[in-house]
């Protein structure tokens, strides 16, 4: 018995040795050792941003560029633009490339759907953009729209595949409804879906989500092993900012956790602050009493501590405001997006005068309403501000989601990601 346990205990121990030796092939690494097979004899346009590198921290830009079997003739700019130098929002303009002279094509700016011009010139659309794993983040939108023009004037469409940063098991949120759909929720998926973008990409061609049912010519390049109860700090790859306040890799996993809230301008968030995502304050909230109130709620996998800062910039900017820091215990366990509707529920339990839907600016309900996906959550939390009363309608699509999707998976678990490991 006792030889049985130490065996056991060794074979643990060389595998997290393994573990620690994982060396994730994004799909430009692939494509890469493939010597750019599928896109010789084709004209290629790329969409990208900073994010779009290869394990060397090369751009996806100049890897194509300098290839000599591949023709890239165009570039294609998402929200915050293909060299990232867009604040969040801002419009994004057609131009030129400095380093390449290429065309660059805005789809953040009169239009976010690749026009029949712009594709007149390309055979090949190829994507390659780090996601976060949440539908309100647009790059997925950019990609299902620029799916849809391909699949209309008859283009290929690739997407070199990247880590869900929050893994592929977490599923969070309902499913957008018809007066919902919006840049910020352009597909009937959850708010968080767990699948790559690539797993994305089949699946909105397979379901026919995109515009009249239309499929695309889809393929995509698949990365070298990445399992699906990987975050991205397992990953042991480099994070490059995929939008000016998501700096570090951490910073996803709490974008689900307050960014519905933050559409408010109600409290802050963090962002305008050190901490992007990860706080929620304001000028007449006591730290104290917030921390202990949520943290009496027993929320599985975090911790609530105080804090009082003075933001930068954006929402309080240059005043004190006091609240809570949510700290991340165990990943797995947290339910990411649940904890801004509780920070909701025990603020109007708190400060009844402040209550959300009360106190908030009308004039945000609208974008709140499309974040969510359904006004209906809206409208079952201004009842009596209780997570409870909400929950379920919340929920009310995962497991139907889980089911169909599965058939989308590219990847699978493996074993020996510790599911208790701390962050």
């Amino acid at each position: 018995m006792k030889k049985t346990i130490c065996t056991i205990c060794f074979m643990f121990f060389c595998l997290a040795i393994q573990a620690q030796k994982i060396h994730i092939k994004t799909g430009i690494e692939v494509l890469k050792e493939e010597n750019f097979s599928i896109l010789e004899g084709k004209r290629v346009g790329l969409i990208t941003n900073p994010t779009g590198v290869d394990n060397k921290m090369r751009s996806t830009i100049d890897i194509l560029f300098e290839a000599p079997n591949v023709n890239l003739v165009a570039l294609f700019g998402p929200e915050h633009g293909v060299r990232g130098n867009q604040y969040a929002g801002d419009k994004v303009s057609n131009g030129k490339d400095p380093s390449t002279n290429l065309p660059v094509y805005s789809l953040y700016g009169k239009t976010n759907k690749p026009t029949k011009e712009m594709l007149k010139d390309i055979d090949v659309l190829v994507y390659d953009i780090q996601d976060n794993g949440c539908r309100s983040f647009t790059y997925i939108s950019t990609m299902g729209l620029a799916m849809e023009a391909c699949a209309e004037q008859g283009k290929e469409f690739i997407v070199l595949d990247r880590p869900n940063p929050l893994g592929g098991e977490k599923v969070e949120g309902n499913i957008v409804e018809d007066d919902c759909i919006s840049f910020v929720s352009q597909f009937k998926i959850p708010y968080v879906y767990g699948l790559t973008c690539g797993e994305l990409a089949m699946f909105l061609n397979g379901e026919h989500m995109l515009r009249n049912g239309k499929q695309c010519k889809l393929q995509v390049v698949r990365m070298k092993h990445w399992k699906r109860n990987m975050n991205y700090i397992q990953t042991g790859l480099q994070w490059v900012p995929s939008s000016p306040h998501i700096p570090q890799a951490i910073t996803a996993f709490f974008y689900p956790m307050s960014g519905i809230l933050g559409e408010l301008s109600y409290m802050n968030i963090g962002v305008g602050y050190t901490i992007p995502f990860q706080v929620f304050a304001a000028t007449w909230v006591n730290g104290e009493e917030l921390a202990k109130a949520m943290n009496n709620l027993h929320v599985p996998g975090v911790s609530f501590r105080p804090i009082s800062f003075k933001p930068f910039y954006n929402f309080s900017k240059g005043e004190q405001v006091e609240g809570v820091q949510v700290h991340i215990l165990r990943y797995e366990e947290a339910p990411l997006t649940d904890i801004q509707f509780l920070i909701m529920q025990e603020i109007a339990r708190l400060y009844p005068s402040k209550a959300v839907f009360k106190f908030a600016p009308s004039r945000t309900f609208s974008m709140f309403d499309k974040v969510c996906g359904s006004k209906e959550i809206r409208k079952r939390l201004s009842r009596n501000y209780q997570w409870n009363d909400v929950k379920d309608y919340w929920y009310k699509d995962v497991d139907e989601f889980r089911r169909v999707s599965k058939k989308y998976h590219l990847y699978k678990n493996d074993f020996w990601i510790f599911r208790n490991e701390r962050l």
